[in-house]
């Protein structure tokens, strides 16, 4: 990979501790850019396989499949001369559609031609079994190597053809392979089965509502490997002796938990994955608990770096220090309080739709109400809608909900699968 995009790294926290205080909350902004992302000369090898479920109800209605179909060419196109690609169809089975045998071709004329022809002739027939198309997805990116790994998966219904401890090892197995954005069409797929997918494998999770929007959608993901400049970068931490990392969560654009995914570099150093990068950025919130010092001592709580090849691609400090000073001990940093209550949003959404489902009418209406009330207080229009389908909003600042009688299956699921993603805290205006 010829040259690097600049990342920039800033770093919003409160570092006055009361005394006898011991934990650091901080919220990390990356922001990757620069002309070499917008230079086809400087990507990095890439790979991109689709899978399309080909199951019976995809001909129900008969756009589902038609549509899909488009989007899928509408991806090939986007492809970039030269990169890897193979196309899936999936129902209880995994098959390859293009190319013919399991394996990868490079994109060209004759190939996108080729492979548009083969999608064309796809139908509709049978179940459904996501896990086995990633065990293809995750062959064939293993039988031709490349730095930014791409996969999309769209799929109509339940995983109902395999159980989900199998999903679950499959997953385990593809994890850190490559990269997967899931995509829900019709009424029958499962937003906490697209989630549980996106988040092992690092993706993006959501559901469609009309058919017709299939093609933009598979452009726009597409688009978005293609502009992948850095693969693999990990988020590095290190923390003093006596120090624990309690929590790194990507906050920014959708809540990611990553604490459970560190890889030891030692015993005070750890690595967390993120992905590939292109022009973007995220924001992290990590948590670190020290050992407490004397009043007016300062220490340094976290060194935080973005890593991609043993490369150090910018770093930033964490510092703590202790004062008796209570105006300074409790101010609240903006960001992490912003974060915290977008978590929390998310964890609502889920809680009172399980409730809701489970017919314990009285949890669903508080968590829900509670979602409503923190999706006001952020700024969160988009989530806020997506809530007014499930419950009518008596009053939003203090929470209070009543949950709708009817409400679509795909409604449910579309607030489910958007529960995680967030807006950035509101810059005051001076």
């Amino acid at each position: 990979m010829t040259g690097m995009p600049q990342f920039v790294a800033e770093v919003d926290h409160n570092e006055y501790l009361p005394a006898g205080g011991q934990v650091v909350d901080a919220i990390l902004t990356v922001t990757a850019s620069g002309p070499d992302l917008r230079d086809p000369a400087a990507a990095p090898t890439a790979a991109q396989v689709i899978m399309i479920d080909t199951s019976g109800s995809m001909a129900m209605p008969p756009t589902k499949l038609a549509e899909a179909k488009r989007a899928t060419a509408v991806a090939i196109d986007t492809l970039r001369d030269g990169v890897a690609f193979a196309v899936v169809s999936g129902t209880a089975l995994a098959r390859m559609v293009y190319p013919a045998q399991p394996g990868m071709v490079p994109a060209n004329v004759q190939t996108r031609a080729a492979a548009k022809a083969a999608v064309a002739e796809l139908r509709a027939d049978g179940g459904t079994a996501i896990g086995r198309w990633l065990d293809l997805a995750n062959w064939l990116f293993a039988s031709c190597p490349a730095e930014v790994r791409h996969a999309i998966l769209l799929t109509d219904g339940r995983n109902e053809h395999e159980k989900p401890e199998e999903l679950r090892r499959i997953l385990a197995v593809c994890e850190g392979r490559f990269v997967c954005d899931s995509r829900g069409i019709g009424s029958g797929w499962v937003a906490s089965e697209l989630r549980t997918v996106a988040s092992a494998l690092l993706g993006t999770a959501d559901g469609l509502e009309h058919p017709a929007q299939l093609p933009a959608a598979f452009q726009a993901m597409t688009a978005a490997a293609m502009g992948k400049r850095v693969a693999d970068v990990a988020l590095r931490i290190w923390t003093p002796a006596g120090a624990t990392v309690r929590m790194v969560k990507q906050v920014f654009p959708h809540v990611e938990e990553l604490t459970a995914r560190r890889s030891a570099v030692s015993a005070r150093i750890g690595d967390y994955p993120t992905g590939a990068w292109g022009a973007e950025t995220r924001e992290y919130h990590i948590s670190v608990s020290l050992e407490p010092d004397a009043v007016g001592e300062e220490v340094l709580a976290a060194r935080v770096s973005l890593i991609s090849a043993g490369q150090a691609l910018t770093e930033r400090l964490v510092l703590a220090r202790w004062t008796d000073d209570t105006a300074l001990s409790t101010r609240i940093s903006p960001q992490v309080a912003h974060y915290t209550g977008q978590a929390e949003l998310a964890a609502a959404i889920q809680e009172g739709l399980r409730a809701r489902e489970a017919g314990d009418v009285e949890t669903a209406t508080a968590r829900l109400g509670r979602a409503v009330q923190l999706a006001a207080e952020s700024g969160h229009d988009e989530t806020a809608m997506l809530l007014g389908r499930v419950v009518d909003v008596i009053d939003a600042p203090t929470g209070t909900v009543q949950l709708k009688r009817q409400v679509s299956t795909m409604d449910t699921e579309l607030t489910d699968v958007r529960s995680v993603k967030t807006v950035r805290v509101k810059k005051e205006q001076g």
